[in-house]
């Protein structure tokens, strides 16, 4: 049976942010001796959450066990009362006496103070008759359950009214030989009872108490999550509007040039030319209307200059350098022939990477960043050597922690799979991305315009030589 935890899968969180269980607890669990008894604790627990009345029977049977002597009249030698008392009262009023202290503890977790006032004053009872039985300490059981589960106020009066009931039996209904030692080894039993049950009380509230905050950590790490997706998701958004607008806008102009020049010439293409730039239109407007909407709030977040692409990992290493962290950058295949989404979507992703690895890695720690380009598809690794051990989550007010979850927002884009967590045969972290796209399409050279045709020439003069 594994330990009761989650671990947190590699990849699922940024360094630093995955809940990492405690290594108290996991070297608990894998104790031979630890890790048993956790178990059977376990497993009793769920027992009794499923069955209840098995653990309550058990308890009655137990005191049952106990009282056995005083139900076959077997003397002890008990320090407590007298012997002739016990012995001139009949069977039948020791076994009532048994029963009306035992079998009430049926019921002590369902009602603790009223099974607990039962048996006090069956003991008064009891007492009276100037009997001391061992079926007496089902009243250690009731305390216990009451200062477990009981109200704490009825506690205080039940301890106040049991001192106060021991010390008129100790010295009044059933005197004892030595009443100060008695008096300290009853005070003293009851004063165990109800400190272990307030332990057990104390504890059970501080697990549940644990246990909420664990719930309420794991919704808010999770809408966390939601929060920052949502976020990269319109950042992402943003940026596309910028990309394909541009494009749009150069096919517009591309097109109404073209029928500007194909109306000239009396070309029937001109109209199919003019609606293709008419549409390229409407589309732009479309494009603004759907996506400006992300632009509000974010003005701050406008770009003032295009979006970087892949030529642009250069200044951005060159930055990287400057903060302390060497890095060594590599490509493989034709990078720059790749669409401006797909540049935007590496250079991030780097950039991104790059960023997490500043943030948690420690000093003396290096980067190897490959963009490697083949047909169909394109691969992003950024591997570093850091050995630092993971710090401290950051506030949950912030939005630190989820690089990974843009670069994974990112790579869904054109159906990339993502891989990241703690690198295979020796230190350090790597993020690796494959996105399946294949490479833009390079533009057809522009097809040379047809001559014009000669204009006609005037008659010639009669002996002209042509």
């Amino acid at each position: 049976m594994s330990p009761p935890h989650r671990a947190a899968a590699a990849g699922d969180t940024d360094r630093g942010t995955a809940g990492v269980p405690s290594p108290g607890f996991d070297a608990a669990w894998a104790h031979p001796l630890l890790g048993r008894m956790l178990r059977d604790r376990s497993r009793r627990r769920e027992l009794d959450r499923r069955h209840p009345w098995l653990l309550d029977t058990a308890v009655v049977l137990f005191m049952l066990l106990v009282s056995l002597p005083d139900l076959l009249m077997v003397d002890h030698g008990s320090p407590f009362g007298d012997e002739a008392a016990r012995a001139a009262l009949r069977p039948a009023v020791l076994y009532a006496f048994v029963a009306a202290l035992v079998v009430p503890l049926w019921w002590r977790r369902r009602a603790p103070a009223t099974v607990y006032f039962t048996i006090l004053a069956v003991n008064m009872v009891e007492w009276s008759t100037g009997v001391w039985m061992r079926a007496g300490t089902a009243t250690l059981v009731g305390l216990y359950t009451l200062a477990r589960n009981g109200s704490l106020r009825v506690l205080g009066r039940a301890v106040g009214l049991s001192v106060g009931v021991l010390a008129l039996a100790v010295y009044v209904l059933a005197p004892i030989e030595h009443p100060l030692l008695a008096s300290f080894f009853l005070l003293g039993t009851l004063t165990a009872a109800v400190a272990v049950g307030l332990t057990v009380r104390i504890r059970r509230l501080y697990l549940a108490a644990l246990e909420d905050r664990a719930r309420r950590l794991e919704v808010e790490q999770e809408q966390r999550v939601r929060l920052t997706a949502a976020a990269e998701r319109s950042r992402v958004a943003r940026e596309m509007h910028d990309i394909v607008g541009h494009n749009l806008s150069v096919m517009v102009s591309v097109a109404d040039g073209a029928a500007v020049l194909a109306g000239n010439r009396g070309e029937r293409s001109a109209e199919a030319l003019r609606i293709l730039g008419d549409t390229g239109r409407q589309a732009m407007s479309e494009l603004r209307r759907v996506l400006g909407v992300l632009r509000e709030g974010a003005d701050d977040e406008r770009p003032l200059a295009p979006q970087p692409g892949v030529k642009d990992l250069d200044p951005l290493l060159a930055r990287v350098r400057a903060a302390g962290l060497p890095v060594t950058y590599r490509t493989v295949g034709d990078p720059d022939g790749l669409g401006d989404g797909v540049q935007l979507t590496v250079y991030r992703i780097v950039q991104e990477s790059l960023t997490n690895t500043l943030r948690h890695a420690g000093p003396g720690t290096s980067a190897e960043v490959t963009v490697a380009v083949a047909a169909g598809e394109v691969r992003v690794r950024v591997a570093d050597t850091g050995t630092a051990p993971e710090p401290e989550p950051e506030p949950s007010g912030g939005t630190a922690g989820h690089g990974l979850v843009g670069i994974r927002q990112r790579a869904a884009m054109y159906g990339g799979t993502v891989v990241a967590g703690p690198r295979e045969g020796g230190p350090g972290w790597v993020v690796d991305v494959v996105l399946d796209m294949p490479s833009a399409p390079h533009a057809p050279p522009a097809q040379p315009a047809p001559p014009a045709p000669p204009a006609p020439s005037a008659p010639s003069a009669p002996g002209e030589q042509l």
